[in-house]
């Protein structure tokens, strides 16, 4: 393992400046990417209202269930994230590579399921386009709500694959040696990411799942 000091970059002047910096960075990243899930957000409440008897027929076309275990899929990987930056705080490295491969697992399941939820909109023809067909007596406007369920769920899942990305990247760091009690902002800083992924499934699930039409 590099000594502590070839860890640092040189416009640092030591191990804490660069952590502040970095974490500093990451949430400047985060709030532009609130701001980016907001307006479409925004754009969600709006139709929401305009449309309310609309969505929630259309919502019925999704799978509850299959939502449902993503959601508790998401929970679970956001606490092995937690339990994995705690471990290598205490210099458990083995410990860290198991919790980075559960997440994996999870974040992996989540897509896989995403996945099918996907292939069943497009076999019944609910993606929005030239094919798009839907049966009910609000058949006229329900495009709207699933060109928002593509666009909403869609960027997440690319969040999503980002971060499994990332986690790779960060396995093969640990098992080479790359982390340490006195250098893991790395982890720690991914960790802010995917629980900020995990956060924004928390909003879609009930907003796109659950609605209710009488609220």
């Amino acid at each position: 393992m590099a000594d502590q000091h070839s860890l640092v970059a040189h416009q640092f002047e030591d191990m804490e400046q660069q952590r502040e910096a970095s974490t500093l960075g990451m949430w400047a990243f985060l709030v532009t990417e609130i701001l980016f899930f907001g307006g479409l957000f925004i754009a969600y409440i709006v139709y929401r209202t305009k449309f309310p008897h609309v969505f929630a027929e259309a919502s019925h076309s999704l799978d509850v269930t299959l939502g449902g275990i993503n959601t508790a899929v998401l929970l679970a990987s956001s606490l092995t994230v937690a339990l994995g930056v705690h471990a290598i705080q205490e210099g458990k490295r083995k410990v860290l590579v198991r919790y980075l491969l559960v997440t994996l697992v999870f974040g992996l399941t989540f897509l896989v399921i995403k996945g099918f939820e996907y292939a069943h909109k497009f076999d019944h023809h609910l993606f929005p386009g030239s094919d798009f067909v839907f049966h009910g007596p609000y058949a006229q406007n329900a495009q709207l709500y699933f060109i928002l369920y593509f666009m909403m769920t869609g960027l997440h899942a690319l969040h999503m694959i980002v971060g499994v990305g990332l986690l790779l990247v960060l396995l093969v760091r640990t098992v080479r040696g790359h982390f340490s009690p006195e250098y893991y902002s790395p982890v720690e800083i991914f960790g802010l990411y995917w629980h900020f992924v995990d956060i924004v499934w928390i909003f879609l699930y009930p907003l796109l799942y659950l609605i209710n039409v009488h609220g």
